[in-house]
């Protein structure tokens, strides 16, 4: 019988990590199934142990569960520590390893996949939410020349950079005006709903990357946004997402699949 692995959600219907892993499982000979699970809002922890209970091996966690996660695990890696987020379970003998490959994903579609060296230019990072503070520690190990992390919020967002020791500051949106960036990301759940982070005219500076940590087969008002204001590249989640999910699956599989060759085939069938 073939291993069980799965993504749990809600919303989950959209996720491609169903088509993803079947093509990392094709690629390196893996006997595995990965199926979507829709989690009700108050039913995550019954849910998983559901899965866990028929032999899951184990999961992949996107909103709004990934704090939920984090709590549920009974062991935990560095990286899911200094999330305090969780977005890959590893369903272990008596233990629940939870881990983070959302900052590991990110880093690799910026520096292989785009191109974008983050070492000395400057970077502005949107939400203090799950998505955020798992991309953290992975972007600050690139020395950035400056860190920003603006918030609806700003307290929120200045909890955030004391977890993270003080390497970066925070700032409401509105504190951004007549600052530019090189690299401005979007972790806000604000292009689920068609909505956008409230951002002043100017941060994107001349060469900047507007990168949407969403994505989907129609441009997100962030990224609309940016290609008004000037930024010269655009670039939405999908990279990120696969480039986690290949971290995932070394978690659950010791094997590292051919990411690049799986991001150009989603990526043919979102320009059709």
């Amino acid at each position: 019988m073939p291993d069980q692995y799965g993504v749990i959600g809600n919303p989950v219907a959209h996720s491609k990590s169903p088509q993803i892993h079947a093509e990392f499982a094709r690629q390196t000979g893996q006997d595995l199934v990965y199926e979507a699970l829709l989690a009700p809002k108050d039913g995550f922890v019954a849910t998983a142990n559901a899965f866990r209970g028929r032999g899951g091996r184990g999961l992949n966690v996107t909103l709004p569960f990934k704090g939920e996660a984090f709590r549920y695990a009974t062991a935990l890696s560095a990286r899911a520590r200094a999330a305090q987020a969780v977005n890959t379970l590893r369903f272990d003998a008596g233990a629940i390893y939870g881990d983070n490959t959302d900052g590991a994903g990110l880093v690799q579609d910026l520096l292989r996949n785009l191109g974008c060296a983050i070492a000395a230019r400057r970077l502005l990072l949107l939400g203090a939410g799950g998505a955020a503070r798992g991309v953290i520690e992975p972007l600050l190990l690139l020395h950035p020349a400056q860190f920003v992390l603006a918030n609806r919020t700003p307290e929120t967002a200045q909890r955030l950079a004391q977890d993270a020791g003080g390497a970066l500051e925070a700032c409401s949106y509105a504190a951004l005006t007549g600052r530019q960036f090189d690299l401005v990301v979007n972790a806000t759940s604000a292009s689920l709903s068609g909505e956008l982070p409230p951002l002043p005219p100017g941060v994107f500076a001349r060469g900047a990357l507007a990168y949407d940590m969403m994505y989907g087969d129609v441009e997100t008002a962030f990224l609309a946004f940016a290609r008004g204001q000037g930024a010269a590249r655009l670039a939405d989640g999908l990279g990120m997402l696969v480039e986690q999910a290949a971290e995932s699956f070394f978690v659950w599989r010791g094997l590292r699949p051919d990411s690049a060759a799986v991001l150009k085939l989603l990526r043919q069938a979102q320009h059709g």
